[in-house]
């Protein structure tokens, strides 16, 4: 039987429909993960919710600890994760304030603890990162899309860069040579390390911005808080009948 757990990013530090709820501090061989897991149930589905900057969104992009937060999730038997996140947008058809379901990414960060896989170790492990999100989980979330009448975006790379700041102009042009249709900070090493632990990890990313260059007189962080907040009405409403899904297909 799947579990879902729900990665909150920016605009996201809690899941306002979740009931009964109870909250776990998870110790990890990693250290702490953001914060305590919050458990509850949405629609009357148990899930999982994990505020990746933390509760207070205190915590930046490149010192977020993945591999805690991953390996608490899986310690609480988690096997779905849907993971939220604010991106910026180099393609013109993903405006703001629209969800998008990557498939796949371009890492372009450094410096992060980016594997379990380097202590330790009794040879050398490698994972199959052709396809870095879950065939599966996109599936289900883009059938919750259609239902929920949110248009489907399904088809993006995302670039991870490394943050706090946002992209240069030119470094937004670079990713669109490149190939990205979006851009974040959160992206990695989030989705490898869930692969590792067999996760079924899936991206569901809201467009609070267009990238660096693509508009005149700059990035606006109060137009930035606009869209994230009109974005996440739609996630609310998307995660509700994600989860009925999950449990239709669970009680077959």
């Amino acid at each position: 039987m799947s579990r879902l757990a729900i990665i909150g990013g920016t605009g996201l530090s809690k899941l306002v429909n979740l009931e009964n709820i109870h909250k776990r501090v998870i110790k990890t061989p990693y250290g702490e993960p953001s914060s305590p897991l919050t458990f509850g149930q949405l629609n009357g589905v148990d899930v999982v919710f994990l505020a990746r900057h933390g509760y207070g969104h205190n915590i930046p992009p490149h010192r977020i600890n993945y591999r805690a937060n991953i390996w608490a999730l899986k310690e609480v038997g988690v096997t779905d994760v849907t993971a939220v996140a604010a991106v910026g947008s180099i393609n013109r058809s993903m405006p703001p304030a629209s969800l998008v379901l990557p498939d796949q990414l371009i890492d372009y960060t450094w410096g992060r603890r980016s594997t379990y896989f380097e202590d330790d170790l009794e040879q050398v492990t490698h994972i199959d990162f052709t396809c870095p999100y879950s065939r599966e989980l996109r599936q289900k979330l883009k059938s919750a899309m259609n239902r929920t009448g949110i248009d489907v975006l399904d088809t993006a790379v995302y670039g991870c860069t490394q943050g706090p700041r946002l992209e240069t102009a030119a470094e937004v042009k670079k990713l669109a040579r490149d190939g990205c249709d979006l851009v974040g900070m959160t992206g990695m090493p989030e989705t490898a390390l869930a692969k590792e632990l067999g996760l079924n990890y899936a991206c569901c990313a809201v467009v609070v911005n267009w990238a660096a260059g693509l508009e005149e007189g700059g990035i606006s962080m109060q137009d930035i808080d606009g869209y994230a907040a009109n974005g996440m009405v739609k996630v609310e409403r998307l995660l509700k009948v994600l989860v009925t899904e999950i449990q239709i297909e669970a009680d077959e």
